[in-house]
């Protein structure tokens, strides 16, 4: 590969190809780095994938990338994109159908209540603040967010915990977290940890798993994503299997 990426460097590491194919790019994310270009200017991830496959299949001109989900910028791991637009339309429709199942792992510093469950709330959000609060039902712009939690893993004092989101709002697992389960995600700041890491801009939320329906051949396919090398992650390397 001819291109240049030192400008990644910025991040915790650089943005690896977990699987492609001709409708398909999911990658991995490093966290601090945005999933799709914002108002920072920075490199993003949808920057990094098309310049990956304008490289790598030397294709002339623009290359066509949908965006299909993205994953907050202080948040690592997985993230799928369309290479063609039939695969955007179809993985769109598997969105909005609830068919795509996310699992993500995070570590928090206090022990959260109980060992499992489900959180349901209406989550409403600041744009001016980027800020999402909970809210009562019938709240104007309220939306309702579902989280599915299990603990699996307890070391010095770091809780790890299994997450499914239902819902894909904004902020929704960090604010479950934190204002539903009292334990908020370790570095994020926002939602009332006590510092972050990685200069503020990480936090120990990882997209580990992701599973959907192929765009074109229909199979199930589920895509998994080694934890960031990063504390307090390492702490449970031996323990989450991909």
């Amino acid at each position: 590969m001819n291109a240049n990426y030192s400008h990644v460097r910025i991040f915790q590491g650089t943005p690896r190809v977990i699987y492609e194919d001709n409708h398909l790019l999911v990658l991995s994310k490093p966290p601090g780095m945005p999933s799709v270009p914002d108002s920072s200017s920075d490199f993003s991830l949808l920057d990094y994938g098309k310049a990956y496959i304008k490289n790598t299949r030397n294709k002339p001109g623009n290359v066509f990338l949908a965006v299909i989900h993205r994953i907050d910028r202080p948040v690592s791991g997985l993230v799928c994109f369309a290479r063609t637009s039939k695969a955007a339309s179809r993985l769109s429709r598997q969105i909005r159908m609830m068919s795509v199942k996310k699992h993500y792992l995070a570590c928090v510093g206090d022990r959260p209540r109980g060992v499992s469950g489900t959180v349901k709330t209406f989550l409403k959000k600041n744009r001016k603040r980027n800020v999402v609060y909970v809210v009562r039902s019938g709240s104007p712009e309220a939306r309702e967010a579902v989280t599915m939690w299990r603990l699996i893993g307890e070391r010095d004092g770091v809780f790890l915990l299994h997450l499914q989101p239902i819902t894909g709002r904004a902020h929704q697992l960090r604010v479950h977290l934190s204002r539903v389960l009292c334990c908020p995600i370790i570095g994020d700041v926002k939602y009332g940890a006590d510092q972050g890491i990685l200069g503020g801009k990480g936090l120990a939320l990882h997209s580990w798993r992701l599973e959907i329906d192929h765009p074109t051949r229909g199979c199930r396919m589920e895509f998994s994503d080694e934890l960031p090398e990063l504390t307090p992650f390492s702490l449970f390397k031996e323990i989450v299997s991909l």
